[in-house]
C-alpha cells in the first residue's frame, strides 16, 4: 500500500467553510486599498536572489537564515519571495512606473516563503496582504497607509489589537545615533553571534527577545531621542494626522522591524491574544530602497499584513467577517424533474443567487438530508406533480414553512425572501 502524501510541514491550508472567512479578510483589506486609489499588482513567486540580498539586507534573519534559495537549470540563483516590497520596487523600476503619476500606489496579496520553525501563526508558507506607495515623502501618505490598515482591521470586527509607532530616523541622523548605540553595546556582556549582529546592524540587537539581553538594554540610547529636526517634524506631522483620522496608536521607541530598509516612520499592529507570534503585520518608510535597487532617489512607504494572523485573531475574538453562509438556495429535483430543475438552478445563479442542487439518484429523505447539510436557508423541491402544476415547493429551513410558488415567478420570489 502506498504512503499517503500530506502537505509539507508549516504550510497551512484553508478549506470550506473556514476559507470563506479567509477570503473575506483579504477582500476587506483590498477594498480599503482600492478606495484609496491603489491598483493591483501580481508579482512573481520567485526572483533573482540578488534582489533580496540587496533589497532586504544581508544582516537580516530573512536573508541569512530563512530564504528558500535554489539554482535553476541555467545555473541562476533564484529565491522564493520572502516578502513583497523588494519585488514591487523591482517591478516599478523595470516597467518605468516611477516615470508617470506619483505617488505610484499598488497593492498585492499572496503566498510568501520563509524557512522558519513552524508554530501557530508562523508558517513556512505565509499569506500576506500588502501595499506600497512610492514617490512622496509627505507625512499625509504615511498616515493614509497606516489608517488604511487600521480601518481594515476595524471592518473585520477586531478590537483587541494596538498600533505601535516609532521613527527610525534618516541618513542624516542615523549615523550619529548608530555610533552612540555601538559604543553602548560594546560595554555589554554579549555572546559572539550577538556581537556580530551588532557589528552589521546594531539596531537589530534592540529586537533581541532573550531576557538576559533585554535586561542589559534598559539604558540603551533610543533613536527617537536622537532624531534630526527634519525627522522630528515629519514624525510629529504623522502623529497629528493619525489623531485627525481617529487612528489610535502608542509610541514604542524600541521597535525594530526585521528588514534593513526601513527609515523614518515605522509601525506594527500587535494582538496579544496571538501569544508569542503577536504581530498582525506592519511596515514603514523606506526612503533609500529604490536607489539601492538601481532606480531613482524616490521615497516610499508600505506594509505587509499577515492574513494567517488576521484569521487567528478573528477566531480568538469570535468574529466572522464576510457571509455567514456560502449558499442561498438548495434545489432538490425528484422523479423526472431533473432537466427543469437544472434550468432553475441556472436561472437562479444568473440572477446572483448562490445556488446548488442534489446530484445523483436520491430519495426525498436523502435529498433533504443533503439540503440540511448545505446550510442554505431555502430549499426548492421540484417533482413530477409540481411540474404538471407549473410550481415548485419553496421551504424555509429556519421556520419550516413551505409554499407552492409559480415557476414563472420563483426567481423573483426567492430574491425577495433573501432581502
Amino acid at each position: 500500500m502506498s504512503t499517503t502524501i500530506q502537505a509539507p510541514k508549516g504550510v497551512p491550508e484553508y478549506l470550506p467553510p473556514e476559507s470563506a472567512t479567509w477570503l473575506a479578510i483579504r477582500d476587506t483589506l483590498a477594498r480599503h486599498a482600492t478606495l484609496a486609489g491603489y491598483g493591483y499588482i501580481e508579482l512573481p513567486v520567485f526572483e533573482d536572489t540578488a534582489l533580496y540580498v540587496r533589497g532586504v539586507g544581508e544582516s537580516t534573519d530573512v536573508v541569512s537564515k530563512e530564504m528558500y534559495t535554489f539554482e535553476d537549470r541555467g545555473g541562476r540563483s533564484l529565491t522564493l519571495r520572502p516578502e513583497g516590497t523588494a519585488g514591487v520596487m523591482r517591478s516599478v523600476i523595470e516597467h518605468h512606473l516611477d516615470r508617470g503619476q506619483l505617488p505610484v500606489k499598488l497593492w498585492y496579496a499572496g503566498p510568501f516563503f520563509r524557512a522558519e520553525r513552524p508554530q501557530l501563526g508562523r508558517y513556512r508558507q505565509l499569506q500576506q496582504f500588502g501595499v506600497e506607495a512610492i514617490g512622496s515623502d509627505d507625512p499625509a501618505l504615511d498616515a493614509e497607509v497606516i489608517t488604511m490598515a487600521d480601518r481594515g482591521y476595524r471592518d473585520l470586527g477586531l478590537t483587541g489589537y494596538r498600533l505601535e509607532l516609532t521613527s527610525l530616523g534618516c541618513s542624516e541622523c542615523r549615523p550619529a545615533y548608530r555610533e552612540k548605540l555601538v559604543g553602548f553595546l560594546e560595554g555589554l556582556d554579549l555572546d559572539e553571534a550577538t556581537r556580530e549582529r551588532a557589528r552589521i546592524n546594531p539596531l537589530r540587537v534592540l529586537d533581541d527577545k532573550r531576557p538576559e539581553v533585554q535586561a542589559q538594554l534598559v539604558d540603551a540610547p533610543l533613536m527617537l531621542d536622537h532624531l534630526c529636526a527634519s525627522c522630528a517634524t515629519h514624525f510629529a506631522s504623522v502623529r497629528a494626522l493619525l489623531e485627525g483620522h481617529d487612528t489610535a496608536y502608542v509610541i514604542n521607541a524600541r521597535m525594530v522591524r526585521g528588514l534593513d530598509y526601513y527609515t523614518r516612520t515605522c509601525f506594527e499592529f500587535v494582538h496579544d491574544g496571538l501569544g508569542a507570534q503577536s504581530g498582525l503585520g506592519g511596515g514603514g518608510r523606506y526612503d533609500g530602497l529604490m536607489a539601492d535597487l538601481g532606480g531613482q532617489e524616490l521615497s516610499g512607504i508600505g506594509f505587509g499584513l499577515g492574513l494567517d494572523r488576521a484569521l487567528l485573531a478573528c477566531q480568538i475574538e469570535g468574529v466572522t467577517p464576510g457571509p455567514a453562509r456560502t449558499l442561498d438556495v438548495f434545489v432538490v429535483p425528484l422523479g423526472g424533474a431533473r432537466e427543469r430543475a437544472a434550468l432553475l438552478v441556472d436561472q437562479l445563479r444568473a440572477a446572483g443567487v448562490r445556488t446548488d442542487q442534489v446530484f445523483g439518484e436520491r430519495g426525498l429523505k436523502g435529498a433533504m438530508k443533503a439540503a440540511d447539510k448545505s446550510g442554505a436557508p431555502y430549499v426548492v423541491v421540484l417533482g413530477d406533480r409540481d411540474l404538471e402544476q407549473g410550481v415548485a415547493q419553496v421551504k424555509s429551513m429556519d421556520s419550516g414553512d413551505q409554499q407552492a410558488v409559480d415557476l414563472s415567478t420563483i426567481v423573483n420570489h426567492i430574491k425577495e425572501q433573501l432581502q
